[in-house]
């Protein structure tokens, strides 16, 4: 039998939480961006990193699991625009291919948590009530 836990808030998760670093890594990143950056690439990866934890928080905070699920999609989506954009900045030379190893990787860890809490959710909402 699968063991259940509570989640109280949204900072239970571990996806949060990775997502919340996520967010500061990529704040850090995007300081190193030239000035000419501030209102393109720059804000793009702030907003698409910003976005991650806070559908997460949203969703979280909604009365149903259909919403919570809604939410964690949007913010699956938004996993796929900072990596992409990640991808430019490196091509841009604005991070190093370390970095961008980094940053890719975390992103990955954080697709996979997502999907897991689907799946979870999804499940959960075809259980009959006994």
């Amino acid at each position: 039998m699968e063991k259940e836990y509570k989640i109280n808030s949204c900072k239970d998760l571990i996806v949060w939480q990775k997502s919340l670093k996520l967010s500061v890594i990529a704040y850090h990143l995007t300081k190193k961006f030239p000035r000419e950056e501030m209102y393109g690439l720059t804000s793009q990866i702030r907003r698409a990193a910003v976005s991650i934890p806070s559908n997460i928080a949203e969703g979280r905070n909604r009365n149903t699991k259909k919403d919570f699920i809604q939410f964690l999609k949007i913010s699956f989506g938004s996993t796929a625009e900072i990596e992409t954009q990640m991808e430019i900045a490196s091509e841009l030379q604005y991070i190093t291919s370390n970095e961008l190893a980094d940053v890719l990787n975390t992103i990955s860890e954080i697709t996979r948590m997502l999907h897991a809490l689907c799946r979870k959710l999804s499940s959960s909402l075809l259980t009959p009530k006994t």
